[in-house]
């Protein structure tokens, strides 16, 4: 189910997006809620061509530990760059990681498919360049997303067993079947098979501290709830549904999750 877009605001060299209500956050290549904020390309051999990251560093910290978060379906890197995610991993403190927002195209599902291996990109591409170039501590490196990104993250844990401390999934676009799933998100069922975490889930554990939550009336409460059971933790529901309004409403969760589990790691 693709989300709602958020207002993108383009300032300088870094695209941010403005909260509902909100002023737009005006990074440019420079500081953002005290948190250094700035946008690179990686040419991917592994889906072809040019795609565009922000990475934010958090002050302080001489080796931060790293956040992958991946976007929504029909979303992009500057969708969760907003007042309120960077609000959000100020009030970390010291506890803060550096967090990279990767392009993920538009209904690509972070997996391995026809049309490129978006899996490997992130595993291979993104989480090398972005442990570089932030300086961040490649001991301690979590998984986060948000719909299309919630199953990504998901995915590429169970794929990818003990490679990272955390793994969260917020209102993560999670089918039971291949018959249910949104047309593009799989190539045919066989893909989906292969990608099937829920499957995955019951003989795997992707990392030590796992995150699952939706909002009552989303429409992925029962695939969250059948993933959630198959990991053997609680999902966590809230009031709304599939829409900015709710995430933006609970970014101060995620990344209290995000900080203690790799402050733990």
């Amino acid at each position: 189910m693709r989300p709602p877009a958020l207002v993108g605001v383009a300032v300088a060299a870094v695209a941010a997006v403005a909260g509902c209500g909100h002023p737009p956050v005006h990074t440019g290549d420079g500081a953002a809620h005290g948190a250094t904020v700035t946008r690179y390309s990686i040419d991917s051999r592994f889906t072809g061509g040019s795609r565009a990251q922000i990475a934010v560093r958090p002050p302080g910290a001489e080796r931060p530990p790293l956040l992958v978060f991946l976007h929504g379906r029909g979303g992009g890197p500057e969708t969760n760059v907003n007042g309120e995610f960077l609000s959000a991993l100020r009030a970390l403190g010291r506890r803060a990681p550096a967090v990279v927002f990767p392009d993920g195209g538009d209904h690509s599902y972070w997996h391995d498919r026809r049309d490129g291996r978006f899996g490997r990109y992130v595993m291979r591409e993104v989480i090398p360049e972005a442990l570089r170039r932030l300086r961040a501590d490649r001991r301690r490196v979590a998984i986060g997303g948000i719909s299309m990104g919630g199953f990504g993250a998901f995915d590429l844990a169970l794929l990818n067993p003990g490679r990272f401390c955390a793994v969260g999934g917020h209102s993560a676009a999670v089918w039971a079947t291949a018959g249910e799933t949104a047309p593009g998100a799989f190539d045919d069922a066989a893909d989906f098979a292969r990608n099937d975490v829920v499957a995955m889930a019951r003989s795997r554990r992707p990392a030590p501290h796992l995150w699952l939550d939706s909002g009552d009336a989303d429409p992925f409460v029962p695939g969250d709830r059948a993933l959630a059971a198959a990991l053997g933790i609680r999902k966590r529901t809230w009031p709304g549904g599939h829409e900015g309004d709710y995430w933006r409403s609970h970014y101060d969760d995620y990344m209290r999750f995000y900080g203690a589990a790799l402050a733990d790691c």
